[in-house]
């Protein structure tokens, strides 16, 4: 099927599908380089949040036609494949030629599956997983792993580039993204486990965790995670940013395309059975650092700002 780019390129009508904590952040950079943006999502108080920040809200069966950039910053595969699809879903009231931009982390086959559905229907699809956090995805400064073709990439650049720092090309096949996103996933989720498992440890032979975090982040065992999730458990608050839960379908997604692949993963497993332990501790909704509550209570250890 053969699409041409719809016009405005450079200013394109925007489109986000969920105000959580990172779709909010991206709506409120995109807003601030100056797009026309329509929120979308099912929390009233996420819409008027939104709306006050100037955000446009409206009738998706009424604005859709208008939509050239659409940006689905769900949960997981059967949220996104609802938005698109469902009952509601936006892909019939889209003007051919719109593209999607899919930030959630997917396998990659889904990816692949959900782009021929769009293609089908007139629509370019960029597989653009997102990293970086809830801060900044408000500051605009996330990282963007996205593949798809070229047409999707000239049609979503300038609202990629308000929302992110970097964004990878990788390349032209839908599915690429995913799969380096997923990489990502097991690299974060055995970071942060790893970053709860030293601090509780610390605890076990008398280090208190703020003296924890302030050395071993100038040592070389430091990480990101560390850095970022540390004061989290150090300072009690397990608002969650990232929750367990997504920690739970991320490292569940690398599990399951290793064993597709016949890959053994082993640290990978063991860090999804402590996000597994967590959330059936309660903690599935807590900050994803709430995985330390894991360790502190095998050890019968106390945690800051946490009941025994």
């Amino acid at each position: 099927m053969t699409m041409e780019l719809k016009t405005l390129l450079t200013n394109p009508v925007v489109g986000i599908f969920g105000l959580g904590s990172m779709g909010s952040g991206m709506a409120s950079s995109a807003l601030r380089s100056g797009f026309k943006v329509y929120g979308f999502d099912p929390q009233s108080s996420a819409l008027d949040t939104f709306a006050n920040e100037g955000g446009q809200i409206a009738e998706l069966n009424q604005i859709a036609p208008q939509l050239d950039v659409v940006v689905l910053v769900v949960i997981n595969a059967a949220q996104t494949e609802d938005v698109l699809f469902g009952r509601e879903g936006i892909v019939e009231h889209l003007t051919e030629g719109s593209t999607i931009v899919s930030c959630a982390t997917i396998p990659p086959d889904t990816a692949r599956s959900l782009s021929a559905r769009c293609l089908e229907a007139g629509l370019h699809y960029l597989d653009a997983p997102i990293s970086g956090g809830s801060i900044k995805a408000a500051s605009g400064e996330l990282t963007i792993m996205a593949s798809g073709s070229t047409e999707a990439f000239d049609n979503a650049q300038s609202v990629l580039d308000a929302m992110a720092s970097k964004v990878f090309v990788l390349g032209n096949q839908v599915g690429v993204g995913s799969a380096m996103k997923v990489v990502n996933q097991l690299l974060a989720g055995v970071h942060i486990a790893a970053a709860a498992e030293a601090i509780t440890f610390g605890i076990s032979q008398g280090i208190e965790p703020e003296q924890c975090i302030d050395v071993i982040s100038q040592c070389a065992g430091t990480s990101w995670m560390f850095e970022n999730r540390g004061p989290h458990i150090a300072q009690g608050d397990y608002t969650p940013h990232s929750s367990v839960e997504i920690f739970v379908k991320d490292l569940g997604i690398v599990i399951d395309l290793a064993q597709q692949s016949q890959f053994d993963a082993p640290i990978a497993s063991t860090a999804l059975q402590q996000f597994v332990a967590a959330s059936a501790m309660g903690h599935g909704l807590e900050d994803d650092s709430a995985v330390a509550k894991v360790y502190a209570g095998q050890a019968n250890l106390k945690l800051p700002g946490v009941e025994t």
